[in-house]
């Protein structure tokens, strides 16, 4: 499995993340640890989650995912092969059961709410430090989560980057944290935060973990700009836009057991028309040359140059020899020409 560096923090991370959010409620406990298993088999090192997994994030499933990964730990002995990525959750009212005894229940990225959140996390994890630990999304109000126009908005109350970021320098400080990234940022975020690190001598953000797909190649237009620039690359996450890129829910298809399947009406992102017409040509696209439309979907994320890692999810262990195979795939010229030709006349369908 190819290697990458992790910004400039001199960690190395495998091409293929594996991601975890669906790991305590579509996928138990045993289901994680054969994925742990067999994708650290492959070559990958890298695993992410988050606080708030597993998704559709609940409050009888908060956590959950996490204390997977430290019981993984618990009995493999394997903390020192991982090089392993969480987040804390962003400025929101929609998660009262998280620290309700700070902020009236709304979750913050202030010092407390850091704090808190990740001794939670350490002690879930049964480790005592996070390689990488990233802000889930921004405390300021701005385009993120399919938006792509950005609207000025009142931002008066937010906590300055600034200070969050000063925070989690603390917590390098103290050992418990390695590295810290972002997540569903933009490009100003990005390079507000790295020039921060320059003036204020808070942490250099090593990543940004933003949806990038098919479907979904905004982040092309400033931020891949950046990732390359500063050496602060992009972690992709919903590389296949939740399954929809497999084809298998075109025609109105349902398969059983698939997360749009059981939470569509939550996660409507992939499915409006444009986005199904062209998961349509993509999926054709791939069966002309010969080729899974999933491993062209990962093969195409892969080959970027501001991509340090692809993060994939499954819900089978079918799923997860697909998506490690990519790894090795090389895309011909002439069908990265073709995407191109969709990607033209169908331009961010699933923003």
């Amino acid at each position: 499995m190819e290697q990458r560096p992790l910004g400039r923090t001199g960690l190395s991370v495998s091409l293929i993340c594996l991601g975890t959010m669906t790991w305590g409620r579509q996928n138990t406990e045993a289901d994680g640890f054969t994925q742990m298993d067999m994708a650290l088999d492959r070559g990958v090192n890298f695993f992410d989650t988050a606080e708030m997994y597993s998704i559709p994030a609940i409050q009888e499933t908060y956590g959950a995912t996490e204390t997977i990964i430290g019981n993984w730990f618990e009995k493999t002995g394997k903390r020192d092969k991982v090089v392993l990525a969480t987040k804390v959750v962003g400025r929101s009212k929609t998660f009262p059961y998280i620290r309700p005894h700070l902020h009236d229940g709304q979750t913050r990225l202030d010092r407390a709410s850091i704090t808190e959140a990740l001794d939670n996390s350490l002690r879930r994890l049964k480790t005592d430090y996070i390689d990488l630990y990233q802000v889930h999304w921004p405390e300021r109000p701005t385009n993120f989560f399919g938006q792509l126009r950005y609207r000025d908005r009142d931002d008066k109350g937010a906590i300055p980057l600034e200070e969050t970021l000063g925070v989690l320098g603390d917590l390098v400080d103290a050992g418990k944290i390695r590295a810290v990234g972002l997540s569903n940022e933009t490009a100003w975020g990005v390079m507000h935060a790295l020039s921060l690190s320059q003036t204020k001598g808070v942490p250099r953000i090593a990543s940004v973990q933003n949806p990038y797909n098919l479907l979904n190649r905004s982040y092309e237009v400033g931020l891949a700009e950046a990732s390359i620039r500063e050496e602060c690359g992009l972690l992709a996450y919903s590389p296949t836009g939740f399954g929809t890129l497999s084809g298998k829910f075109l025609d109105g298809a349902k398969p059983d057991g698939a997360r749009l399947t059981l939470f569509g009406q939550q996660f409507p992102r992939y499915l409006g028309d444009r986005g199904v017409e062209a998961t349509r040509r993509y999926v054709a696209l791939a069966r002309d040359h010969g080729m899974d439309p999933v491993t062209m979907a990962l093969a195409f994320i892969n080959r970027q140059p501001f991509v340090t890692s692809t993060i994939i999810g499954a819900r089978t262990t079918d799923q997860l020899e697909v998506a490690l195979n990519s790894a090795g795939i090389v895309l011909p010229d002439d069908l990265v020409k073709a995407i191109d030709r969709i990607d033209d006349e169908i331009t961010f369908p699933s923003p």
